[in-house]
């Protein structure tokens, strides 16, 4: 593992916190030349001097809604280690409310963020991951796979982002570029506390036991673990797994289990029923 990352440039979207900022530790400390992208320049300068190896670290302040700002990001990436081999589009946002009462606000400022970030940085990065044989990487979340209550634009999102990369694989099947689409589940990070609220207002504290998700880090290291022996689709948890298989059959029941699930949650927008 550790001999195949070296001098990797590995471009990491959303790098500034929970599965992106662990994901650029992890590749740096495997010998990866990184270059971290989030909206906040001064964080992720911050975030570098703890790195192991701070030399081979690139911040670039990138707000990934925006096109420019992704051509900007490759460009920068291309001037500093003349290649790339790792495109991880992990940059995104969430959301937590009914449709009936979203502002449609909510799902543009999704999409743009969580699809269009994907599709802008991997229009710019793919001549030169098909040069180097390279990885694309979009995470999603098993809300990317079942549609979740409460999560219309989020899951939107997240479907949108699976379809655009499995068409991408197809498409290069035959020029060696690697496509992993890479879903999570429900993990530690501040993703919940950013979650947009039906007005379009963060929602400021997660709804959920962050401490018995699994650990950034540990996402970091079978992201890894993918891209090193090149996996297709990659589904992390137990749950999620489970979901996808009995959706296939019993697509009622997991509706059923969703949404009572999901109306658990505290303070949930949805009303649990019978």
């Amino acid at each position: 593992m550790t001999k195949y990352f070296v001098d990797k440039v590995i471009i990491i979207t959303g790098a500034s916190s929970g599965i992106g900022l662990a994901a650029a530790r992890l590749f740096n400390s495997l010998g990866a030349k990184i270059v971290m992208a989030a909206r906040s320049y001064e964080k992720l300068t911050a975030l570098r001097e703890e790195m192991s190896d701070k030399d081979k670290v690139l911040c670039v302040k990138t707000d990934v809604s925006v096109e420019e700002d992704c051509r900007n990001l490759i460009d920068k990436a291309v001037e500093k280690f003349g290649r790339i081999d790792i495109l991880v589009n992990n940059a995104g946002i969430s959301m937590r409310a009914m449709f009936l009462d979203l502002d449609l606000v909510v799902i543009k400022k999704l999409m743009d963020t969580n699809f269009w970030g994907t599709v802008y940085c991997t229009k710019y990065a793919l001549p030169y991951l098909l040069k180097t044989k390279g990885s694309v990487v979009g995470v999603i979340s098993t809300a990317g796979h079942i549609g979740l209550p409460g999560r219309t634009g989020y899951s939107a999102s997240k479907f949108a982002i699976r379809g655009f990369l499995n068409t991408l694989r197809v498409e290069h099947r035959y020029d060696g570029l690697h496509v992993m689409v890479f879903a999570p589940g429900f993990t530690s990070s501040n993703i919940r506390n950013t979650a947009l609220l039906a007005d379009g207002s963060p929602q400021g504290m997660t709804p959920r036991n962050e401490n018995k998700m699994m650990s950034a880090e540990r996402v970091a290291q079978r992201m890894a673990f993918g891209i090193r022996f090149r996996k297709k689709d990659m589904i992390l948890t137990p749950m999620g797994k489970m979901t996808k298989l009995v959706d296939f059959v019993l697509p009622r029941l997991v509706e059923w289990v969703e949404y009572q699930m999901m109306a658990k949650e505290p303070e949930s927008p949805i009303r649990k029923k019978k």
